[in-house]
């Protein structure tokens, strides 16, 4: 099923050639993972500062395969392909009037943020996580 979330491109993200500068791609990425997450019941202040627990990205791979200009309305889909004992492989891609403009693929990692380790998803966690799972 996966996640979709949505994200203007603004002048803060663009560079002198008038196109998004290729890092603010990563944080457009990591606003779609927060929304994801929100989207479950998990806001980030309830996961960071309520349950000490953070997601970090632990891998990250993408291509790039056509710019993006200021106004354009990214669509950021996040399609997990699987949940393991305290990760989370997924893939990604962003498009805009139906253009891919970048493609990839992340892992997170459920972490204890006092100790800086990965711990096991919780349980309500990994049930949030599951019905977002490619199937195919």
């Amino acid at each position: 099923m996966g996640f979709r979330t949505t994200a203007q491109v603004r002048f803060a993200h663009i560079d002198a050639a008038a196109i998004v500068f290729y890092p603010r791609y990563f944080e457009f990425l990591n606003g779609a993972v927060e929304d994801w997450f929100a989207a479950m019941g998990h806001d980030f202040h309830g996961l960071h500062v309520r349950r000490q627990l953070g997601v970090p990205t632990v891998s990250l791979q993408c291509e790039f395969q056509a710019p993006s200009e200021l106004g354009d309305i990214l669509d950021i889909d996040i399609e997990p392909r699987r949940i393991g004992g305290s990760s989370c492989a997924y893939d990604f891609r962003m498009s805009a009037g139906g253009q891919q403009r970048i493609l990839g693929n992340g892992v997170l990692v459920c972490m204890d943020l006092s100790a800086r380790k990965s711990v096991p998803w919780p349980d309500d966690m990994r049930a949030a996580m599951t019905p977002y799972l490619l199937t195919a």
